[in-house]
């Protein structure tokens, strides 16, 4: 930007020597000053970086097709990871989790029923509480005939399931997965651009 010098009084006097006359603020330096400014926004991006993937929001990748057809493999989502400090966990939610038999894998699936819930499955066909459980997340295509016996979801546990029910490893193999395994809610998918948009 241009200094500015203020207009001087047309009153038929000559101007002061230019000793005399009130000198501009001089322009901060683009050396140091700028690096320093530089390094001080970068730190400070960093750092809310840092607070939003470890608190609030966590970048992850998809990895299989069991969620199909929402979810795609190598998809990129968002899962908030702060939701359910404030939340109870829902029916319908898609969540990740830590694999009950091996907690260094990740797995993500839809929630069916809630604890206390009583669950059984007839030819693939939910039930829950005694009512049918409408699903229009998974398609015709995606369903399959695996049945299973009635059953109470313990208390703070969750019954998992993926999309695609015919490739789908979850809770009607390894059972249950326990609220301390969960971690994080699928929010809205990044990539590839013809995915994106919010997990339903």
């Amino acid at each position: 930007m241009e200094p500015h010098f203020p207009n001087l009084p047309d009153s038929g006097q000559a101007a002061a020597p230019e000793t005399d006359m009130k000198q501009p603020p001089s322009a901060p330096s683009d050396g140091a000053g700028g690096v320093w400014l530089l390094l001080r926004d970068l730190l400070f991006a960093a750092a809310a970086s840092v607070f939003i993937i470890t608190f609030l929001y966590q970048p992850v990748r998809v990895e299989g097709t069991s969620m199909l057809p929402r979810l795609e493999d190598q998809d990129r989502l968002f899962i908030n990871k702060f939701v359910y400090r404030f939340e109870a966990i829902e029916r319908g939610d898609v969540v990740v989790f830590h694999y009950p038999r091996d907690p260094e894998k990740s797995y993500i699936k839809r929630v069916i029923a809630l604890p206390g819930d009583r669950l059984r499955i007839d030819g693939g066909q939910v039930w829950l509480n005694g009512k049918r459980l409408f699903e229009d997340y998974v398609p015709e295509e995606y369903r399959d005939s695996v049945s299973l016996a009635e059953m109470v979801v313990p208390e703070d546990s969750y019954f998992m399931m993926g999309d695609h029910r015919c490739i789908s490893s979850d809770s009607r193999t390894f059972g249950p997965v326990e609220r301390s395994l969960i971690y994080g809610k699928a929010v809205f998918v990044l990539w590839p651009a013809r995915d994106a948009g919010a997990v339903r």
